[in-house]
């Protein structure tokens, strides 16, 4: 098995440049980091090139057979190379998915999609990811000025969920076009007089909810193309939801 424990070694140069959009379009691979996430890629078969794993990871006597490679790395690489302040010392090198020239074609509209504008929180992106998934939606878009889906913060945050449902990077108008040309409402998210208070929605077996970003909220040009724009009743004096929050009780209220 190869050893590297230098950061000066050029594979760990390239491995650090994982964490940009650029390193990872580049060259073609993403980071996945800790044992949960990797197993949870392994089982929903997503194409590992290399497992990056210290001793002290080794001494657990893994079942490393999943791997075409694997490289014992030292746990300093392994601090370099991880977003986390403590990672857990083994890292999965995933092939990056090629870019479709049009990723509406292959989405699955049979259940609600969960479509995000311009959302930068990784965490908040992660939760409802993974809400979304507990919900039974069954997909989530990233739209445009939203963060990217690889980006190892987010990668982290979603938990493994990313391999539960379809996630998509496009233009969220295109979307909304879509669902509405099968006949399946888009709503989204603002507090204005002509929004309904969301329990007062009987949602189909299918839609469109939409969240826009953290502090300005739903771009103006999806706004005008929502079909109802919903808004949750607060009850104590808090003037507004976390965004994430938010789209939970949402997902949860309209699809039941």
């Amino acid at each position: 098995m190869e050893k590297i424990n230098s950061l000066q070694n050029v594979h760990v140069k390239a491995w650090k440049k994982l964490q940009t959009k650029k390193g990872r379009k580049q060259q073609g691979y993403y980071l996945l980091d800790g044992w949960h996430l990797v197993n949870e890629a392994v089982k929903a078969k997503v194409s590992i090139k290399t497992l990056l794993i210290t001793g002290k990871q080794l001494e657990l006597k893994p079942d490393l057979t999943h791997f075409p490679a694997v490289i014992e790395i030292s746990d300093e690489v392994a601090s370099h190379i991880s977003a986390t302040v403590t990672p857990q010392g083994v890292f999965a090198l995933a092939v990056l998915p090629k870019p479709s020239d049009d990723p509406l074609a292959t989405v699955d509209l049979s259940r609600p999609w969960l479509l995000l504008d311009n959302v930068q929180d990784p965490g908040n992106i992660g939760t409802m990811v993974r809400t979304a998934d507990a919900a039974g939606f069954g997909g989530v878009a990233f739209g445009t000025g939203t963060v990217d889906i690889h980006q190892p913060k987010v990668e982290r945050a979603m938990q493994g969920s990313q391999f539960h449902l379809q996630l998509i990077s496009t233009d969220l108008r295109d979307l909304v076009k879509l669902l509405q040309a099968q006949g399946k409402p888009v709503y989204g998210s603002e507090l204005n007089p002509e929004a309904a208070q969301y329990l007062d929605v009987k949602a189909p077996a299918s839609f469109g909810l939409i969240m826009g970003n953290e502090g300005n909220g739903m771009s103006d040009d999806l706004l005008a193309l929502t079909d109802q724009n919903l808004y949750i009743p607060l009850k104590g004096q808090a003037e507004s939801l976390n965004v994430a929050i938010a789209a939970g009780i949402l997902m949860f209220g309209l699809y039941r």
